[in-house]
Order: C-alpha cells, then sequence, then structure tokens
C-alpha cells in the first residue's frame, strides 16, 4: 500500500503549480537533532533536566530569563551550539529541487543553512535575539557563543546583553507563556507567505514531522490544501489525515523524500 501512496503523492507534487512544505520537528530527526515530543524524550536528550524534575514547556519558559538566567541561556546556549553545528540532512536538498517555499515552527535555521530564502518560522529562530524587556524591538543576530557547563546545563561566564540598554538578551523565539516575545521579523515573513500563496493557488502541501500537541503546523498545511485536498503527511506517529483529504506517508522525513525524490525526477 505504501508504494500506492508514494505513486499518488508524488502525482499531487508534479501536478501542482508550487509545493509549500509545512515542517514541525521531526524534520530536524534525520540530521540528528533531538525530538522533544514527550517528556521522555525531552529527558533522554537532556538528562540534567530530568534531575531537576523539568520538562521541555517548563524550560522552554521565559520566567526563567528573569528569575535564574544562567538556567534560561545554559538551555538555549546549548541549542544555539547544537544546531550551528548540524548539517541538514539530504531530504532538504529534495525540497529545494522542487522550489518549495517553507513555513515551519522550528527554530533551528536548518532551512536556511540548506540554502531556503524563503522560510516563514512562525515561532522565531534561536539565531536571532531580542532585549528581555523589551526595551526595543530591535532584532538582532547571534554573534556571540556561550558556554554552558554540560553537567549542570546551566550558562557559565558572561551572558548576552541586549545593546541599548546593556541588560539581558533572549533568543527571539516564542516561547510557552510568552508576552515578550518580538514578532515582526516572523511577521514580515509569514506577509510574504501570504503573498505568495495568493500567487500559487494550485499547491501540493509536504506536512513534515508535525505532531498535535501543538497544532501550528498542521493547521497551516490543512487550510493551505484545504481547496485542492493535496496534502502530503509525512509522519511517523501521527500520519493520519482526515476524512481521506491527502495521503498518508508513516515514515520518517528522509525516507520519505529520497522515496519521492525517485518519483519525480
Amino acid at each position: 500500500m505504501i508504494e500506492q501512496d508514494y505513486d499518488r503523492a508524488a502525482e499531487l507534487i508534479a501536478g501542482a503549480d508550487a509545493v509549500l512544505v509545512c515542517a514541525g520537528a521531526g524534520m530536524g530527526v534525520d540530521s540528528g537533532l533531538p525530538d522533544f515530543r514527550g517528556t521522555e524524550g525531552f529527558w533522554r536528550a537532556y538528562p540534567p533536566y530530568e534531575r531537576l524534575g523539568l520538562k521541555f514547556e517548563e524550560i522552554a519558559d521565559p520566567v526563567h530569563f528573569a528569575d535564574d538566567p544562567a538556567l534560561a541561556w545554559g538551555f538555549y546556549g546549548h541549542r544555539l551550539a547544537l544546531y550551528r553545528a548540524t548539517v541538514p540532512h539530504k531530504g532538504f536538498a529534495v525540497l529545494r529541487s522542487w522550489g518549495a517555499r517553507v513555513f515551519t515552527s522550528n527554530v533551528d535555521g536548518q532551512f536556511q543553512k540548506a540554502g531556503f530564502a524563503d522560510v516563514a518560522e512562525v515561532h522565531g529562530s534561536i539565531h536571532h535575539a531580542q532585549c528581555v524587556e523589551p526595551c526595543t524591538d530591535e532584532i538582532w543576530e547571534c554573534t556571540f557563543d556561550v558556554e554552558v557547563d554540560p553537567s549542570t546545563m546551566r550558562a557559565v561566564g558572561e551572558l548576552p546583553s541586549c545593546p541599548q540598554c546593556g541588560g539581558l538578551a533572549r533568543p527571539n523565539i516564542l516561547m510557552f507563556g510568552d508576552w515578550g516575545w518580538v514578532p515582526h521579523r516572523s511577521q514580515r515573513q509569514l506577509d510574504a507567505l501570504t503573498e505568495w500563496r495568493r500567487e500559487h493557488r494550485k499547491l501540493a502541501v509536504v506536512e513534515i514531522g508535525a505532531g498535535t500537541a501543538v497544532p501550528t503546523v498542521r493547521r497551516q498545511a490543512e487550510l493551505a490544501s484545504a481547496a485542492s485536498g493535496a496534502l502530503i503527511r509525512i509522519n511517523t506517529r501521527e500520519p493520519a489525515v482526515r476524512h481521506g483529504r491527502g495521503v498518508s506517508l508513516p515514515v520518517g522525513a528522509l525516507e520519505a523524500l529520497t522515496a519521492l525524490a525517485r518519483r519525480t525526477a
């Protein structure tokens, strides 16, 4: 059955005027990035937080930048270094060969690293920073490094600061319960995507590694494919599509994209 599904997915891509990729955390797993879905998966990636009893949604809370900046920057500083060192897997090149546009909840910058120019990062980017307060709506690129003690996952030494007020800086990422996020960089990207979608009505939407726990990416993919039903859902855990409106591929990103590349070459 999977072969027929691959064939149908390839037909949807070949018959479309354009391809929109809607990517969640599962997109980066084949590049070796940790999967934070589920507390056990998060603790496998970051054992010190298991000892502290902290879940992902608890550590990814802006309150720590006020209450315990070394804890907050320990987590985000480690992720910044990890994402800088990660090489995007070959599935990214497949998507580029289709001329795909990208909508993602990932903050890792892997699509840009793989050569994509137009990426809508709905939750922001770890490679950009803002003031914690914020004293200004300025967003700047992270050119700094954060030293992290791997045994405690706490930042050591001087922490990133705001160039305007000299106070603490934080990543320009939408966190849980976040009222201080400066959204204009992401909003410009989303506005550009909306304009692009108006010009490309016959879309094939390839959704990759997007779960239901935080449904932002799934919602975007389903809305974008509502008119055509040309949704290709690549997901190892939650692959089902509603009402038969699309194709379900219950495999990982690299495996699915490699198989589709052979059929669309």
